[in-house]
């Protein structure tokens, strides 16, 4: 037996879709769905979970993103 947890979302229409990648192949099987909604995180006027900004400040203070060394400028034609 195989489990498969996953989320999805659910549109409009009402269909749920679901593509999943298994190791069964050319086989019958059952399958269980389950539904249970997931409860929707709050968000502040921007849409961002609250507390968003406050908790990922800094993440990388430790460990600084540097820009490498660039290529030199292409030189192109003046358009006319």
């Amino acid at each position: 037996m195989e489990s498969i947890k996953t989320q999805a979302y659910i549109d409009d229409d009402g269909i749920l879709r679901l593509e999943l990648l298994t190791s069964l192949a050319h086989r019958h099987i059952d399958v269980l769905v389950v539904m249970q909604p997931i409860a929707d995180e709050p968000v502040d006027e921007m849409g961002y979970p609250i507390g968003y900004f406050e908790e990922t400040y800094g993440m990388f203070a430790d460990n600084p993103i540097e820009r490498g060394e660039q290529p030199p400028y292409d030189v192109r034609d003046e358009l006319n």
